[in-house]
């Protein structure tokens, strides 16, 4: 009896062993799977979504950048069939002449406002350029021309005969 008593306290034990083991190798899976879910949390962009962000991003750059274009093309369409003319049907040789007079007075009135508007232009660089020089003053900076370049001695020369003659 004592033979088979041991034999069971020895099944007992290996029972007892096999049963920790098991619970120890389910705890470790636990805290295996605990730790996958942090470093699967941890970082909110993987490669997967930044590949798909980036690719969103760039179809929707695409789509503002048609927009954009078609937008232009309107405002540029609409810009032209504000400045041109139709050109009217020519019947006879009156309506020829009262068509000639319109256009040629569109084009005098376009020419004197494309005249005022550089004359401004220019009076404004003027200005600026008047303005600068001012600036310049107050700083104590000295406003130079920009003299030529002499490329040699030669010609150093003869522009100082020139000056002396």
């Amino acid at each position: 009896m004592s033979n088979e008593s041991a034999e069971k306290m020895n099944l007992l034990q290996a029972k007892k062993i096999a049963e920790r083991n098991r619970k120890k190798e389910e705890v470790r899976k636990r805290l295996e799977e605990a730790s996958r879910a942090k470093k699967a949390k941890k970082g909110f962009l993987t490669p997967e979504r930044k590949k798909k962000l980036r690719k969103l991003l760039m179809m929707k750059a695409a789509e503002d950048l048609k927009q954009q274009q078609m937008l232009k093309e309107q405002e540029r369409q609409r810009v032209l069939q504000e400045r041109i003319i139709p050109l009217p049907d020519l019947d006879e040789a009156n309506d020829l002449e009262a068509i000639y007079d319109q256009m040629r007075s569109r084009l005098i009135d376009l020419e004197s406002e494309n005249y005022d508007i550089s004359y401004t232009v220019r009076q404004k660089d003027f200005e600026i350029n008047e303005l600068t020089i001012a600036v310049n003053d107050l700083r104590g900076k000295l406003y130079v021309n920009a003299l030529p370049n002499i490329s040699s001695l030669e010609n150093y020369q003869k522009l100082t005969k020139q000056t002396i003659l």
